[in-house]
């Protein structure tokens, strides 16, 4: 069980992982170290051979107590036994990728995925010998038949990138489970303050820490969170590609996590405002987001999720100039590709996240020139509203 397990969110967002330093910082210090060192090579011994696990040596094997605090607090975020940080969310999701598949394996994607997720599985993993079978969220009654004897890994987002679908993942997690596969959860735009994966189910949870963990666009970084013996083969991938969180990133992050839960909570309430008026837009097409009773999966996502998150997506009445000219005329929403921090970000999926994909896969998977993407921050929802309504107008 991760450390502080049995306290309250909010406390262990503060606590967990924390520890007093000599001179009595009540937060964990920066140790810009690249390297630590030992009174005798007995006490250098015991660190490399494994008799005292808590022993920092070189910060590229992430022994350096900045980072292993940081791993703790998000560890018991996630209610993991242990966690390792990342220099980025697609560092994390390589890593996992090639530690739990070989040339000859096969991985299931669910669902929409961002669009450097997408990459990786669709044109780098193959060079390896890896597949990857696509699987769209409403075609999860098909899932069971998409397995194969080598299928070691079921990958999706919950909600999606950029549709908000919301999977269901329990049902996922027992269905991979007969067929002796691993799923893996993508938990960035929900966040563990709205859901925990693997308490549904989900043996491994990747973040993209730069978005809501971070929240405020001043970090990049990555996370995977699983029990121990999943997270060691993980670690010699970290390792050996050098992909090591810096301790500096470190630092800022533990910094950001001990607010992330007041952060995401204004969040989801100025998101669930912001869809209820678009909805009300004649010029709006389609709202996606979790937190509308209509939307196709509230009823997952009120059973699964505690809050609908600060995401949503909308589409607009116009080809993709038109679209852009409503961006364009957005004041307090910058146009940006990031998401989860403290400001407002808007951008169109075909400019951005999903510009590489090809447009017939965009087709496919429901991502017309005509969607904005919302990042709600944590300015007043009525100025927010204000500015949509004047650029929709």
């Amino acid at each position: 069980m991760a450390e502080n397990g049995n306290k309250g969110f909010s406390t262990r967002c503060i606590h967990a992982g924390e520890s007093l330093d000599v001179q009595g910082g009540i937060h964990l210090p920066l140790y810009n170290h690249s390297t630590f060192a030992f009174e005798n090579t007995g006490k250098l011994l015991d660190v490399v051979e494994g008799r005292n696990p808590d022993g920092n040596l070189y910060t590229r094997y992430g022994l350096n107590p900045t980072i292993r605090g940081l791993e703790k607090k998000c560890a018991s975020l996630e209610g993991g036994e242990g966690c390792l940080a990342f220099s980025s969310g697609m560092a994390a999701e390589a890593a996992t990728f090639l530690a739990h598949c070989n040339a000859g394996d096969h991985i299931i994607c669910i669902g929409d995925v961002y669009g450097g997720t997408y990459d990786l599985l669709n044109e780098n993993l193959p060079t390896l010998g890896i597949e990857t079978t696509f699987v769209l969220g409403h075609e999860l009654d098909d899932l069971p038949r998409q397995f194969r004897e080598k299928t070691r890994l079921v990958f999706f987002e919950t909600p999606t990138n950029p549709n908000l679908e919301v999977l269901d993942i329990r049902r996922i997690a027992a269905v991979a489970k007969t067929h002796g596969a691993l799923t893996v959860v993508d938990n960035t735009f929900a966040s563990p303050v709205n859901q925990q994966p693997l308490e549904r189910g989900a043996d491994i949870v990747v973040h993209s820490a730069t978005k809501y963990l971070g929240g405020h666009s001043d970090l990049t970084g990555g996370l995977v969170i699983a029990s121990a013996e999943l997270l060691a083969p993980i670690w010699v991938w970290r390792k050996n590609l050098g992909q090591m969180m810096a301790p500096e990133v470190a630092f800022l992050l533990a910094r950001s996590l001990r607010t992330l839960s007041v952060r995401v909570k204004a969040q989801n309430r100025s998101a669930q405002q912001i869809a209820e008026f678009l909805q009300q837009q004649s010029c709006v097409l389609r709202v996606n987001y979790p937190g509308l009773k209509d939307f196709a999966g509230h009823v997952v996502a009120s059973e699964q999720m505690s809050g609908f998150g600060g995401m949503l997506s909308f589409v607009f009445d116009g080809d993709a100039a038109a679209t852009a000219a409503v961006v364009d005329r957005l004041r307090l929403f910058s146009i940006a590709a990031s998401l989860g921090g403290v400001e407002s970000l808007v951008t169109q999926p075909i400019t951005t996240t999903h510009y590489a994909m090809l447009p017939e896969e965009r087709e496919r998977r429901g991502i017309p020139d005509g969607m904005v993407r919302l990042s709600v921050g944590l300015e007043d929802v009525e100025d927010l509203i204000a500015d949509l309504r004047q650029a929709l107008g």
